[in-house]
């Protein structure tokens, strides 16, 4: 089954969108949700799940070893293609510390800043490149990574091993803008893109899908505001996929006909 990249600006709810997906699809097949993002730190908090032991980047040596591995890599012909792992990685070879399972629906932390003055993220990116890249899913298996804010992880490439990237829209005209250029950044990679808009009333749907259509973007589901998903969000509460089971159910089965 596909892996998927859910990406968005600061705030639209993209680890909502994650968390809602990966609850309703961890009632009948296997879910990693991989938390890509170096500073959100609620992810664990909204699957009901505790952080994994370790991050992925501390399994590797850490963010020093990954950064000597990455610097090799961009002296060499193929730059920017630093390989962590094996080929034909499977679920079940990833270690065991760096993933927390619940039932069918596990987390796996990429890595978190820790530090004041430790660098850029980019070790990060270069080892979720990798992993997406290497990491093979059987039929009854997704993955699910939730990214940073914005667009720079296109430029990191880790797009390069999904197979579908949605893109979260809240009620600004930001979030269009956002999406307007992560549609031309995902077709230049050949991939398949759409939005799923969220927070919306009647009246702010009709005004996105308008401006969205205006710019060939297509609208594969959308998620109405929630005061349960807000109060749920404000005090650390994780969410339940019935909260909005009729938008998943839709947007699980736009997903398998796209990827199958």
């Amino acid at each position: 089954m596909p892996k998927l990249i859910v990406c968005g600006r600061g705030g639209c709810g993209k680890s909502t969108l994650v968390t809602l997906l990966a609850r309703t699809l961890g009632a009948r097949e296997k879910v990693l949700v991989v938390d890509t993002d170096e500073s959100n730190l609620g992810l664990c908090k909204m699957l009901g799940q505790n952080p994994p032991e370790m991050s992925l980047m501390a399994s590797l040596g850490g963010k020093s070893a990954v950064q000597k591995k990455l610097l090799a890599s961009l002296q060499q012909e193929n730059s920017e293609k630093a390989n962590y792992f094996k080929e034909n990685l499977s679920l079940a070879d990833l270690p065991s510390a760096c993933v927390n399972w619940d039932g069918m629906v596990g987390n796996l932390r990429i890595g978190k800043i820790e530090h004041s003055m430790e660098g850029c993220a980019c070790p990060m990116g270069s080892i979720t490149r990798s992993l997406l890249k290497e990491l093979e899913v059987n039929n009854n298996e997704w993955v699910i990574a939730d990214t940073e804010a914005g667009v720079e992880h296109f430029g990191r490439g880790i797009l390069e091993g999904a197979d579908l990237i949605l893109m979260v829209i809240d009620t600004s005209y930001e979030s269009v803008l956002l999406a307007e250029k992560a549609k031309g950044l995902a077709e230049e990679a050949h991939k398949k893109f759409f939005v799923v808009l969220n927070k919306v009333d009647e009246a702010t749907e009709a005004t996105l899908r308008r401006e969205l259509a205006d710019r060939g973007i297509e609208v594969g589901s959308a998620i109405s505001h929630s005061s349960d998903i807000s109060g749920a969000n404000l005090v650390g509460n994780s969410l339940d996929a019935n909260m909005q089971r009729d938008s998943m159910d839709k947007l699980v089965d736009k997903i398998v006909r796209l990827c199958s």
